[in-house]
């Protein structure tokens, strides 16, 4: 009796180790050159594959096929039937997915690093490549992870045209808004009617607490600058800012001197008409 109850915890005990061999908590952003595996399906098989970045597509899965696991843990694999590769561009999202522990690969049948994976790679350290992972870190809101190929970036070419508003927007996001502060000013000065560049520095500026300059460089930006795109957001920012330290004095200026900015986006024109309706 005592053996037959052995055997029986040494059984849900491997069945429990295998579970937790695949632990669903990263995201797919999270991913990069990794072999990974979605939740299991109805039958009760993973999908798996590897995740990589395409400098054309970005974020992209490569189906391999799909996996069982055994009483024992060990993983079953099923290729895909169709011949060749098969991918899929991946959106960002909250969706979570499990990394192959590097124990299961031979039970798969793969290596570590697919041979066809150096084809995505050239010249993956040139200063073009970094700017455009750290782009698309950003646009993902991944600033850290942004700034990790931005400032590799930025020690082979500081001047690669829109590299300092780009760490800007990761130093923003992280909220060094110093760091934002100074870098954008360098940037201005090659380029001072950038209207995404200006749009970074007046956030940066809002945040720091200097209000007085964020409105001088709307200023200069609702005078000067031909792009329009951002001067909603502009105005809204800094008076958001007032508006978040009850200045109702230096809100209601704000407000009356960039209402024809303000009104001009709905969505902006809805949330400042209600900042001033609780202030």
């Amino acid at each position: 009796m005592n053996k037959i109850f052995t055997l029986l915890v040494l059984l849900v005990s491997l069945r429990l180790s295998a579970q937790n061999s695949l632990q669903f908590d990263k995201k797919f952003v999270q991913s990069e050159d990794k072999w990974v595996a979605f939740p299991k399906d109805s039958t009760d098989a993973y999908p798996y594959g590897f995740i990589y970045i395409d400098a054309q597509a970005g974020l992209t899965f490569d189906y391999e096929g799909s996996f069982k696991i055994n009483g024992t843990g060990k993983f079953i694999p099923k290729r895909r039937e169709v011949v060749g590769q098969v991918k899929y561009r991946l959106e960002p999202n909250n969706n979570l997915i499990a990394f192959i522990p590097d124990s299961k690969l031979a039970e798969l049948n793969i290596d570590k690093i697919p041979d066809w994976l150096k084809g995505y790679k050239t010249g993956e350290g040139s200063v073009e490549r970094l700017y455009q992972w750290g782009f698309m870190y950003n646009g993902w809101n991944e600033c850290e992870k942004a700034l990790e190929y931005l400032e590799k970036a930025q020690k082979i070419n500081p001047e690669y045209k829109g590299l300092r508003t780009e760490l800007a927007f990761s130093y923003n996001c992280l909220k060094q808004y110093q760091k934002a502060v100074d870098i954008l000013k360098i940037a201005l000065k090659s380029d001072p009617l950038d209207a995404y560049t200006n749009k970074e520095l007046i956030y940066a500026e809002t945040k720091n607490g200097n209000l007085e300059d964020a409105e001088n460089v709307c200023r200069k930006v609702f005078k000067e600058c031909a792009d329009k795109t951002y001067n909603a957001e502009n105005a809204y920012n800094v008076l958001q800012a007032y508006y978040l330290k009850n200045d109702i004095k230096n809100f209601n200026r704000w407000f009356a001197e960039t209402n024809s900015h303000l009104m001009s986006d709905p969505q902006i024109k809805s949330l400042a008409q209600q900042m001033k309706k609780e202030l």
